[in-house]
Parts: C-alpha cells; structure tokens; sequence
C-alpha cells in the first residue's frame, strides 16, 4: 500500500513539473504528449477541454488545437459528440511507425551522402561534434532539440522535398516516443555514437554505409522506444 501512495505521489509530482513547461499550443502538445507516453496518462483516460484549459490557464480554444495535433499524432482518439481520451498505442503499431522511419531515413542518409554539399556536411559534422557536450552534462531536453536539428539536417540533405515532407510527418507522429528514449539510462551516448557513423559515412560520401548506419540507428530508437508502447507500460 505504501508503494502505491509513493507511486501515485511520484506521478503527481511529474504531471506538476511537466504542467509547468508553458502555454502555447505547441507547449501544450509536447506536455500532455510527453505524459501520456511516460504514463503519467494512461490510455482511454478522459482529456476534458475545460479542465485542461484551467490546468494550463488558457481558454478552450487553444486546448481545442492541441488535441487535435495529439488526435493527428495518434496519441488521442476523438468520436463526434464525445471528449477526447487518451489513444491505446500498442507497440505493435508503434513497431510499424519506425519500420517506416527505418527506410524513410535510409533513404535520406543515402541520398545526403551522394547529394550534399561541401558546406552542408561541413555544417552537418560541426553540428555533431558539438552536441558531446551535452551528453557529457546529460543535458536530455537539450540533446533532444540536438537530435530534432541533426536529422533535419540529414533529411535536407537529401535534397528531395517530396522525402522530406513523408519523413517530417513519420517524425512528427514518433517525436514524443523518441523524445522519451532520452530519459533511459546511457542512450544520450549511444545517441552520440550512432550519429557519428552516420556523420562519418555522409563524410566520405559512401552512400552505403551512411544508408545502413541511419537505418540501425532508427531500429535502435525503436527498441529503446518501445517501453513507451501502452501495453508495456505498467
């Protein structure tokens, strides 16, 4: 019993602290996101819009946007003339989201490799090299801002806007999932090693090699992620 309180009171504290990130749409979405894949929010549990206008001291309006981002990103279900709950993502579906991510960042790696120019991989290294020192200080929501800029680049890279608009959406839908794997022990550094032989093979401009270290760095985030899956999460 004692276990549960301290469990539940652990909870609270989280649901505050994240509460506090601000108020924006975007603020919004990335907080109700981040709690209900950490499962602070657990799924089919109601998100009424007044009571989340008060808890993030905004008007329903744009409480009303941000659930429908969440709906977008599958992380909440809506039926007409129902409030919206939290979604149900299994890690079966959440397995199929990064197969995609998988071959879609393959695809980008290759093509930055044959496609970019000498001050995009110049850019692209720097950028790189730099984020050491925010896995040196554990700096997770920072190295994730990192992360977010390090495969936007790669996916400029490419050099094919019809890719980059897939991958960007794929993205989009998996950024609270690979958001989250941060918070796992030691992945800041893992994180760091996989995209150095990622940055390494664009470097040399072996397409191959770049192709097949972004694809098993996206399985690796798959299987980090995948605790996150609601059926995991207990």
């Amino acid at each position: 019993m004692q276990c549960e309180i301290q469990s539940l009171e652990v909870k609270q504290i989280r649901r505050k602290q994240i509460i506090r990130t601000g108020t924006t749409v975007e603020q919004m979405v990335r907080a109700i996101a981040d709690m209900i894949v950490t499962g602070v929010m657990h799924p089919g549990e109601r998100l009424d819009e007044l009571s989340l206008a008060v808890r993030f001291d905004v008007s329903r309006t744009p409480v009303r946007e941000a659930l429908r981002e969440l709906g977008a990103m599958g992380l909440v279900d809506r039926e007409p003339n129902r409030s919206a709950v939290v979604a149900n993502v299994t890690e079966a579906y959440l397995h199929s989201m990064f197969e995609a991510m998988s071959e879609l960042e393959a695809i980008c790696a290759r093509l930055a490799a044959e496609r970019m120019t000498v001050d995009e991989r110049h850019a692209l290294e720097l950028e790189h090299r730099a984020s050491a020192r925010l896995v040196h200080a554990n700096a997770q929501e920072d190295y994730a801002a990192h992360n977010t800029e390090f495969h936007t680049r790669l996916y400029r890279g490419a050099h094919n806007d019809h890719i980059y608009e897939m991958v960007t959406q794929t993205r989009a839908r998996l950024a609270p999932f690979r958001r989250a794997q941060f918070r796992l022990p030691g992945r800041l550094a893992k994180s760091y090693d996989e995209h150095d032989v990622i940055v390494t093979a664009i470097m040399r401009g072996d397409a191959a090699a770049a192709s097949q270290a972004a694809f098993s760095h996206v399985a690796i985030v798959s299987d980090a992620s995948i605790v996150f899956a609601s059926d995991k999460a207990e």
